[in-house]
């Protein structure tokens, strides 16, 4: 047994992740009554993941800041503006396919309890609370607005601590990531769960009948994490994007992907960039950040679902509106919350642009809780993977203009 943990623990995450996928797949298509117990292990990886990244983040975010000292420069505005271009050019690209290909839906029953925001203001008002939220509260709802802005206080609040203060404070952060890596050990056996509950619950047939939707939901994803994203990274770094976009979707947006979490995720992107060895006081803050503002996949599921019901109801659409439809997707996803289904309430908001009722907008989130499934899987996927790939396109665009070189065995 000693020689089989052995052999196992010099296989790469990623090829453990692949075996558990593999194993989940088998079992829930050959014994999926007998293998179903094996869904507990899904839940308590998620469930692990989802408790511990709270803590993380705020003990992250007041030990950079306390540490930072007065002239390091960070790269938060370049990572803040990298999400932001990324999230709207993903929303573009929506409105583009969705022209291209036009989708019609069989609207079927909306989704019960379950209120939708009334407008831009509202997402907008929503997301200024949970930065002033009780930090206990923030810490236990994990509200991560309000966890990183009450580390960002404290942070500052202790820049004139003690020393054996700072290190105390750094000590605990470094305990709780060596917690964060002891989870993410786990993460074959909990990937392997999460997909046999996917496919033995909802079963590939129940989203045969929404092929096209899904055909342009995941190709426009597909397409922002192969093309639009390259083309931003290499604009920034001058050299092959393609080792870094395929290093961060490998590493981030696998697990991403399966945990359909932005917020679950933070602690794999927080250890993807160490790997990179990125600036700590700038990926400590721009990752936790990014689960909650650079949200180019919701972008994408806003803008498809909503111009799938407008061509649904024969609504006519120039190409104007429907760039304002993705400026108005970008706002609205940067108020997407990172847990699993957070941007399909957000679709009757943007459908109100063209005067479609809530009672059809409804039934449209109704149609993607169906496809949810893999939309929102994917979706995960390219954001989360996106945080980690931004904050280290915007981390070795500086090292380019200082003239250092960027470590290709750590990027590859």
């Amino acid at each position: 047994m000693k020689k089989l943990m052995r052999k196992w623990n010099q296989i790469s995450l990623v090829k453990q992740i692949i075996i558990g996928l593999i194993m989940g797949i088998i079992l829930a298509i050959t014994i999926p009554q007998q293998a179903k117990p094996i869904i507990i292990f899904g839940s308590l990886f998620v469930g692990a993941l989802k408790s511990i990244a709270p803590i993380l983040v705020f003990f992250l975010v007041m030990s950079a800041i306390s540490q930072h000292k007065s002239g390091h420069q960070t790269n938060i505005k370049s990572v803040i503006g990298l999400y932001l271009l990324g999230t709207f050019l993903a929303g573009l690209v929506a409105v583009v396919a969705s022209f291209m290909f036009p989708v019609t839906l069989t609207l079927t029953e909306g989704v019960k309890n379950v209120t939708p925001p009334g407008g831009v203001v509202e997402v907008l008002k929503a997301l200024l609370l949970n930065v002033v939220d009780n930090p206990v509260k923030a810490l236990f709802n994990a509200n991560y607005i309000g966890i990183l802005s009450w580390g960002l206080v404290l942070g500052l609040a202790l820049k004139n601590a003690p020393d054996s203060t700072k290190t105390m404070i750094t000590d605990f952060s470094d305990a709780v990531t060596q917690m964060v890596r002891w989870v993410i050990n786990f993460a074959p056996l909990g990937i392997m769960g999460l997909v046999f509950d996917a496919i033995a619950t909802n079963g590939i047939s129940a989203l045969l009948g929404y092929g096209q939707l899904l055909a342009v939901l995941i190709g426009c994803m597909v397409f922002v994490a192969l093309v639009v994203n390259p083309i931003i990274v290499y604009i920034n770094i001058r050299k092959n994007p393609y080792p870094l976009v395929l290093k961060c979707l490998r590493e981030s947006g696998i697990t991403a992907f399966f945990t359909r979490s932005s917020a679950a995720n933070i602690p794999v992107n927080m250890r993807l960039c160490e790997e990179l060895g990125l600036d700590k006081d700038t990926y400590s803050v721009s990752i936790p950040l990014g689960a909650t503002i650079n949200m180019a996949g919701a972008a994408v599921t806003i803008t498809v679902l909503t111009l799938a019901a407008v061509n649904t109801l024969g609504i006519k659409v120039d190409m104007p509106t429907a760039l304002i439809l993705s400026i108005l997707a970008a706002v609205c996803a940067c108020g997407t919350s990172g847990v699993a289904g957070g941007s399909i309430l957000l679709v009757p908001l943007a459908a109100s642009l063209f005067g479609i009722p809530n009672e059809i907008a409804m039934q449209v989130v109704g149609v993607g809780f169906i496809v949810g499934v893999l939309q929102d899987s994917c979706e995960t996927g390219l954001n989360s993977s996106t945080d980690a790939l931004f904050t280290a396109t915007a981390e070795f665009a500086k090292w380019r203009k200082e003239g250092k070189e960027i470590d290709s065995k750590k990027v590859a």
